[in-house]
């Protein structure tokens, strides 16, 4: 059997394959609540052959989201939104479905990227003030955010434990932490962007200590028995910022404290950034922090060949890939990859006739 297709466990649950779908904004959201947009999307993925659908960035906070358009779990309301997207899902699928919870940080606060994705000012439509570990903004002249301060630091730390309780209440099977792309827990991490003088500043040991309290936060809100990830940027791609070897030890000390995955990104934090972007130029970052830890590694970033995923997971460079923008243009890849290395995948029965003849194994229902 090729190794894409054999079954991997994170916490409590069974993924029937090393396909992850990652979590990408679909900016539909109204006032943090998903819709219809949201069943359509998430439904015809939950219908992919994957192993577990990720939700989208889904803010812990209003103020939290990339824009005013994004998804959130910070209320009721927002709440039982989610909860009625994710009955319609499950009324068709039993794809294992995770949460990625975030804060955007100064990256917040911006127009859809569709409309140009700009940052909008404080006293703008649609705009408000953003928060940071430092008052710096990320383009020179965009509004700069307020650093936290201790108060709102909790407020941020419990804010994720609370949508980490809200998700048990959905049934969500696991939950990702966003620490990666330049958002909040990043904008910690990296010396870039994190100034602060006091014990979240500094030294790496102080810079990575917010996103620790996050995470215990959030794996102390969450069933022990559930699945808790974090998804690092591997690197900031700027001299003098965040690098693979503090990637490293913060994945070292997340696993310490029982996390059950680290997914591996990486840019997102400052504008000077460059990335040699092509296949597989992420994996390196991946295999180095599969090198360093126990727990599985998700590799992500350009995926877009059945071959290449495998060799990413037959070589060991990584135990699981993520494919974002890939299932996105197609929504069968996760077919289309097992009918090219002879593997099988579950299909719902309404799509069984539609199993070609030269792939006569090719669909399983059970």
């Amino acid at each position: 059997m090729a190794k894409l297709f054999e079954p991997l466990t994170l916490g409590d649950t069974t993924l029937a394959n090393r396909i992850v779908i990652a979590p990408m904004c679909q900016y539909s959201a109204e006032d943090g609540r998903m819709t219809d947009w949201h069943t359509m999307h998430l439904g015809q993925l939950a219908q992919s052959g994957a192993a577990i659908l990720t939700i989208e960035a889904t803010a812990v906070v209003p103020e939290g989201r990339i824009s005013y358009a994004d998804v959130g779990l910070w209320d009721d309301a927002t709440e039982e939104a989610m909860r009625t997207t994710l009955e319609s899902v499950r009324r068709w699928s039993d794809m294992p479905i995770a949460i990625q919870l975030a804060h955007a940080g100064r990256k917040a606060s911006t127009a859809k990227p569709w409309d140009g994705g700009a940052q909008i000012a404080p006293d703008a439509p649609n705009g408000w003030q953003t928060v940071s570990a430092s008052e710096l903004p990320f383009e020179e002249h965009e509004h700069p955010p307020v650093a936290l301060d201790k108060e709102g630091l909790a407020r941020v730390r419990d804010a994720f434990a609370d949508a980490a309780r809200r998700s048990a209440r959905l049934g969500i099977d696991a939950i990702q932490i966003h620490a990666a792309h330049g958002y909040l827990l990043h904008q910690f991490l990296s010396p870039l962007s994190n100034t602060r003088t006091d014990e979240y500043g500094g030294s790496l040991e102080n810079r990575m200590r917010f996103l620790l309290e996050v995470f215990d936060a959030v794996r102390d809100a969450f069933p022990a028995e559930k699945a808790v990830t974090v998804r690092l940027s591997g690197t900031d791609w700027v001299d003098g910022g965040w690098d693979i070897e503090q990637t490293i030890a913060v994945s070292k000390a997340l696993e310490a404290r029982g996390a059950a995955a680290i997914h591996v990104s990486s840019g997102g934090l400052h504008p000077a950034q460059k990335i040699p972007v092509g296949p597989n130029y992420q994996v390196p970052l991946a295999r180095a922090v599969k090198q360093a830890v126990s727990i599985p590694v998700i590799a992500v970033g350009l995926i877009t060949e059945p071959e290449q995923a495998e060799a990413i997971v037959a070589t060991g460079d990584a135990d699981l890939v993520g494919v974002a923008r890939t299932v996105l243009y197609d929504p069968r890849w996760p077919w289309h990859a097992a009918a090219q290395l002879g593997a099988t995948v579950k299909v719902a029965p309404q799509f069984l006739r539609s199993q070609p003849r030269m792939y006569k194994d090719l669909f399983t229902a059970d």
